[in-house]
């Protein structure tokens, strides 16, 4: 889907581009190309729903005790 700037068109903006030196074309195309991915990632980005993993995961009794590796430390 391709959408149009609200202040310049299309040949408005390449003729702008089209002045610039080689290296900030270089830049331009650049940050383009980062511009698109972003949208991509957006796009295809879904809002996360809490709760989905909701009992798949549990945790022991234990899981807060202190390791019996760590005694030297604790002492």
């Amino acid at each position: 889907m391709k959408q149009k700037l609200n202040t310049m068109n299309d040949l408005e903006l390449y003729a702008i581009l089209a002045e610039l030196p080689d290296d900030f074309k270089k830049e331009a195309h650049d940050f383009v190309e980062f511009l698109k991915t972003k949208m991509v990632n957006k796009e295809g980005s879904k809002k996360r729903e809490a709760g989905l993993a909701k009992g798949l995961i549990e945790m022991s009794e234990d899981f807060d005790d202190p390791l019996d590796d760590f005694n030297d430390y604790r002492q």
